[in-house]
């Protein structure tokens, strides 16, 4: 019932010695780009030399000079697709020369090129001369999120232990139960909590609650509602297997709804063998299969009550984190003693989050139109 609290307790846990917990993502570099304003071509009856071009682009840190630049959509002089040469870059322009495209008078010009048209980073060309490159730094980025002090208390009295019952009900199967409901209420606090910090107005004290991993993930993947194919998943699958250093084996937590969506595809879908059955941190998994990666698939009824049936999460197990500041423990309190109560209490307490490292390695799977 809650997939996600067992994967990560499974996975170990790091210790934490603050309620704040402080992590690093470090994001790959941009393979691609686009053009944000479009280059005009110059008369080539008016070119004398081999001629330049300054690019408007959406990310200029994506080049640095002497870096080869493809644009699939656009044909050279040669018949082959162009190909540029960065001259220079700053902070919203790179300056090009053109590698493969002239005019009959052999002089190189870039041709006019649309907004919106695609760069693709190809390796770097250096001089036989030169020693160095210019640097690209890649800084790890902060983030943090707030451990949440989970509770539950279970209670019984000196009386009702002591007289006969019709049901061998005891202790520990209260504790079974407390700890089960418990357990839920952490998943959904791990999957769609808010972080934030308030106060509680009537015991003056400040509240840490833990930001669900949910809002933590990078990317978005969505399929027609009801209108399920193999074509359609195939595309959540690509979504969730490129364009980031993740790795080919992921979990899909998924709701009733989208369940029921993957169980109707037909059967002789390449995208899913649904007799495939593995075993994985105490939890049996459906594996789906693509060209791109694998998937182990568990439902989670958490996402139903959650409002999220037609929904689900794709994480990556290799970068979820479970941070912990008190481990899983339980307390006797006697409240005979203390003169509040004539029963006999246990308190089990953790204080614990999750976070996301590599955000653009899980993705969040939604049901649109």
């Amino acid at each position: 019932s809650t997939p996600l609290d067992q994967i990560s307790r499974y996975g170990g846990a790091r210790q934490c010695r603050s309620m704040k917990v402080e992590y690093y993502s470090v994001d790959t570099k941009p393979v691609t780009v686009k053009l944000t304003a479009a280059w005009t071509a110059p008369d080539e009856r008016s070119l004398s030399g081999d001629t330049p071009a300054t690019l408007k682009i959406s990310e200029a840190r994506v080049f640095q000079r002497s870096t080869t630049v493809l644009v699939p959509s656009v044909k050279s002089s040669s018949g082959d697709p162009l190909v540029l040469y960065v001259t220079d870059s700053d902070a919203s322009t790179v300056t090009v020369v053109a590698v493969n495209n002239t005019t009959d008078g052999n002089i190189a010009f870039v041709p006019s090129l649309p907004k919106g048209t695609l760069l693709v980073r190809m390796g770097r060309a250096a001089a036989e001369l030169d020693v160095t490159t210019p640097q690209f730094e890649t800084l790890p980025v902060k983030s943090h999120n707030y451990c949440q002090i989970f509770k539950a208390q279970i209670e019984q009295s000196t009386l009702m232990r002591a007289a006969n019952k019709e049901v061998g009900w005891t202790f520990s199967d209260q504790e079974e139960v407390a700890i089960y409901d418990m357990r839920l209420g952490m998943e959904r606090s791990f999957l769609f909590g808010t972080k934030a910090r308030i106060t509680d107005p009537d015991k003056k004290s400040e509240i840490f609650l833990t930001g669900g991993i949910w809002h933590q993930a990078g990317k978005d993947a969505s399929y027609p509602k009801g209108k399920l194919t193999g074509a359609d998943w195939l595309k959540v699958m690509s979504t969730a297997f490129t364009g980031h250093a993740g790795s080919a084996r992921k979990i899909l937590i998924a709701g009733t709804e989208l369940i029921e969506q993957l169980s109707l595809l037909e059967g002789n879908n390449r995208v899913m063998l649904p007799g495939d059955v593995v075993s994985r941190w105490g939890l049996d998994f459906t594996e789906m299969h693509s060209k791109f990666g694998t998937l182990y698939v568990i439902h989670s009824e958490v996402l139903d009550s959650c409002g999220h049936a037609a929904d689900g999460l794709i994480i990556d197990p290799e970068y979820l984190t479970k941070y912990v500041h008190v481990p899983f423990s339980a307390t006797t309190l006697d409240l005979r003693k203390s003169g509040q109560r004539n029963t006999e209490a246990v308190v089990l307490t953790e204080v614990s989050c999750l976070v996301l490292r590599y955000p653009d390695a899980h993705v969040r799977v939604t049901a649109g139109a």
